[in-house]
C-alpha cells in the first residue's frame, strides 16, 4: 500500500478536525461582539475579522448574519443550562429553570430579545429561531415534564404543554415586557412558589420532600 493510500483516512479526519475549529470560532468570536454590541449593529464582515476568516468562510456554513447569531446564542445557551436526568423531575426542572432565568437576566436575555425583535419583520428569522432553539430545548423539559406528572399527579388534569406555559412563560413576559426585572428574588422564589402550587415541595438542598399525594 503506498503511503499517500495509508494517510488519506487521517488527512480526511484532519480536515474534519480543523473545519470544526474554524466553525466553534466563528461562533466565538460573535459571542464576543453579543456581548458587546446590538444585533442589529453586528455585521458578517466584524463576526469574519473577530474570527480572522473571509466572509466566504462564513457563507460555508451559514446563509445570514442572524442565523450565525442563532446558533452562538444556541451553543452558550445549552452549556450554560443543562437539564439533569439523575434527580427527581421536579429539582431537575427548577434547576433548570434558575439556570435559564439567570441566563436570560443577562446578554444571553438581550440577544433573544433582539431575535425575536428582528423576527417581527422577517418571518424567516423567527422560524429559523424556532426550528434551531425553541423545538428542541422544549421537547428537553417536556420529557421531564412528563416525568414529573407520573410522579406526582398534578391538580386540575394539567397536560405537560401547560405546565410548561405556566413555568417559563413569566421568565419570557419579564424579558419582553420589562414590567418588571429578572432578578435574584424572582429567580430564587418563582419556582418554589409554582411547584408549591402544585402540590410539590422541596427542603432548604433543593430537595423534593412533599410531592404530590
Amino acid at each position: 500500500m503506498k503511503s499517500s493510500d495509508a494517510d488519506a483516512p487521517r488527512a480526511r479526519g484532519g480536515g474534519r478536525r480543523r473545519s470544526e475549529t474554524v466553525r466553534q470560532s466563528i461562533l466565538t468570536a460573535a459571542l464576543h461582539l453579543l456581548q458587546t454590541e446590538a444585533l442589529q449593529s453586528i455585521t458578517i464582515e466584524a463576526i469574519a475579522r473577530e474570527a480572522g476568516v473571509s466572509k466566504a468562510t462564513i457563507y460555508r456554513w451559514w446563509s445570514s448574519k442572524a442565523l450565525v447569531v442563532i446558533d452562538a446564542f444556541i451553543e452558550n445557551h445549552i452549556g450554560h443550562t443543562p437539564m439533569r436526568h439523575d434527580i427527581h423531575p421536579a429539582e431537575a426542572l427548577v434547576r433548570h429553570w434558575r439556570a435559564m432565568a439567570e441566563q436570560y437576566a443577562g446578554w444571553p436575555g438581550q440577544v433573544v430579545g433582539q431575535i425575536l425583535a428582528e423576527g417581527q419583520s422577517d418571518p424567516n428569522i423567527l422560524r429559523e429561531f424556532r426550528q434551531r432553539f425553541h423545538y428542541g430545548r422544549r421537547a428537553v423539559v417536556r420529557e421531564v415534564v412528563e416525568q414529573l406528572i407520573r410522579l406526582c399527579p398534578v391538580p386540575g388534569h394539567l397536560q405537560a404543554e401547560e405546565l410548561m406555559d405556566m413555568l417559563y412563560a413569566p421568565i419570557y413576559m419579564r424579558l419582553l415586557w420589562g414590567h418588571a426585572p429578572i432578578d435574584d428574588t424572582f429567580i430564587r422564589d418563582y419556582p418554589l412558589a409554582m411547584f408549591k402550587l402544585l402540590g410539590v415541595h422541596f427542603d432548604d438542598d433543593l430537595r423534593v420532600v412533599a410531592p404530590a399525594a
